[in-house]
């Protein structure tokens, strides 16, 4: 199967829809014609500024809006963050996300200590992934500058359903970041969350979006929703794991080149129920020396379970750059 930019919805549907274990089929043998199929990143994401966000994503843990066990905090000191990657490092993590509680990116003094971790984290070696809300396309040359691997801003779900998640911020304003992104050597992550209340229809749309993008994203996060009390959607139901396999599987399939990232709420899967993910095409995964994921209300896998997974599998930590877009060398000049 060749990459395609032009699916249509009804396509999408159809392949979503297959019988599951012949779609675990299909994707799987998709994965394995891009893909080296023992091999999993393993990613580390770290809050560098908590909570205060004035945006009102109703899933959002750190939103203003909301009274959640969630402290705001500052903007972490370069060093901390350094010392985080460098224990990330020696785990076998090849990926370092730096995720800040902004709507959008502000030309000031905090942005500058935003580009200089990149840069420090970038000179280790690693592949850095930054999320920092909505973003122009100067401000995205100067974190390619700075050596940034990666950008992440997810679209959450479908057109249709966003405006009854989120309000502060539109459907369009995510894409035109994207766009902004992609001005740039930056490498662009982009996905989604389950169980936001959505349809089946409303993710068959989600991935319609991201998989008529050319280039595709090199990233498609799927997010499982950790319901948050004092958020919107607290009382939201599980989602079930075949529902998450078959949205692993049909993001493998409409975007084959792709890094599909197993991402929040993987602590509440079971390892037969990973192993069924990666079977479906996921190769990435969040790892964490502290039991969470991003902030407290989102729990993480550390990295001895996460290896002790792997080693059952059978499966390898995937190096940092293997994909080679950009060499650690090259980014670290900018």
């Amino acid at each position: 199967m060749g990459v395609r930019y032009n699916w249509q919805e009804g396509e999408i549907r159809e392949i979503y829809n297959t019988p599951l274990l012949e779609l675990v089929y299909q994707a799987a043998s998709v994965h394995r014609q891009y893909h080296n199929p023992k091999q999993i990143q393993v990613c580390k994401l770290i809050s560098i500024k908590t909570g205060a966000c004035p945006e009102d994503c109703g899933y959002c843990a750190q939103s203003s809006r909301y009274k959640t066990e969630v402290k705001p905090q500052a903007l972490l000191e370069k060093e901390t963050v350094v010392n985080i990657a460098q224990q990330a490092k020696a785990s076998g993590v090849s990926r370092v996300c730096m995720g800040a509680a902004w709507r959008e990116v502000r030309d000031n003094s905090q942005f500058d200590e935003v580009l200089d971790m990149v840069r420090e984290v970038t000179s280790m070696g690693l592949e850095v992934c930054c999320t920092l809300g909505m973003l122009t396309e100067n401000q995205a040359k100067r974190l390619e500058d700075a050596g940034l691997y990666a950008y992440n801003h997810n679209l959450d779900t479908s057109r249709d359903h966003y405006s009854t998640i989120i309000t502060t911020r539109t459907y369009d304003d995510r894409l035109n970041t994207i766009n902004n992104v992609r001005q740039t050597n930056v490498t662009v992550c982009s996905g989604g969350i389950l169980g936001l209340g959505e349809s089946a229809d409303d993710r068959i749309s989600m991935l319609h979006t991201l998989a008529n993008l050319n280039p595709h994203p090199e990233s498609v996060p799927i997010n499982i929703l950790s319901q948050v009390p004092g958020t919107p959607l607290e009382n939201q139901p599980d989602v079930p794991i075949w529902d998450v396999v078959r949205m692993i599987a049909t993001a493998r399939i409409v975007m084959p080149t792709a890094d599909v990232r197993l991402s929040a709420g993987r602590a509440r899967l079971s390892q037969i129920e990973q192993a069924f993910c990666f079977m479906a095409g996921a190769n990435s995964i969040f790892s964490s020396d502290d039991g969470h994921m991003l902030t407290v209300t989102t729990p993480c896998p550390g990295y001895d379970s996460d290896k002790e997974l792997l080693n059952l599998l059978g499966l390898e930590m995937r190096s940092p750059f293997v994909k080679g877009e950009r060499k650690p060398a090259e980014a670290a000049l900018g």
